[in-house]
């Protein structure tokens, strides 16, 4: 079986190709000969926070070929991470960002489910609570700014440039954006109710998903 994708941007064309037809990213590990998209691979995360390298592509995030800006910085995140504004993953370039959610299956694909069976034995989890669920919705936050947040491999999605919402591939209406954010708030909420100061957390929480919703697709209410 092969698959029919958009036509990728030069950095995505270089990447090898799954067997499937599939560009693999430059952080995909490859177990017993064949890529594994659902695991990092050895020294990937040090390489982007060392060497400033695309999450995707594997290329200088300061290089200034292809015309893009040296200081510009696109995470592809799911709809609550407009929210909290944070990444478990490094940045990446903004056309490899916006190719990753217009043609990777699992985000164009909201029916499917992440795969958990045969991980490797010493496969861990990233930092940070992962909401292991499909949303229906992919976005791409542009931003100017690249920080870590202290004591974490979490990544603090600065203030947006730009804001992209996708739906199976295409640009998400406003109405599907707004569904990726409700759907995923009793997951937050029900974190915030575990937090030291769960008063205070939920009220954080409230102003994070007004904050959201002025960046949803359409233009603020």
């Amino acid at each position: 079986m092969t698959v029919t994708l958009p036509a990728p941007p030069p950095r995505i064309a270089r990447l090898p190709r799954n067997r499937v037809g599939y560009p693999v990213p430059w952080f995909v590990a490859t177990v017993d000969g064949e890529p594994d998209f659902r695991i990092v691979g050895p020294g990937k995360m040090n390489g982007a926070l060392m060497l400033r390298c695309c999450w995707i592509c594997g290329d200088s995030m300061v290089n200034r070929t292809l015309g893009e800006a040296a200081t510009q910085y696109a995470y592809v995140v799911g709809p609550m991470c407009a929210a909290n504004r944070t990444s478990a993953e490094p940045p990446a370039h903004r056309a490899c960002a916006i190719y990753a959610a217009t043609a990777c299956p699992f985000l164009t694909t909201p029916g499917m489910r992440r795969r958990d069976s045969n991980l490797p034995a010493d496969a861990s989890e990233p930092d940070g609570v992962m909401i292991r669920r499909n949303p229906g919705v992919a976005v791409v936050w542009v931003t100017n700014g690249w920080h870590t947040i202290p004591g974490y491999r979490l990544f603090h999605l600065g203030e947006p440039a730009e804001v992209l919402w996708f739906a199976e591939g295409r640009p998400a209406t406003r109405g599907e954006a707004l569904a990726g954010i409700d759907s995923g708030m009793p997951i937050l909420q029900a974190e915030a109710e575990q937090d030291p100061d769960p008063a205070l957390a939920q009220a954080m929480l409230e102003v994070q998903y007004e904050r959201a919703l002025d960046l949803l697709p359409g233009g603020a209410r």
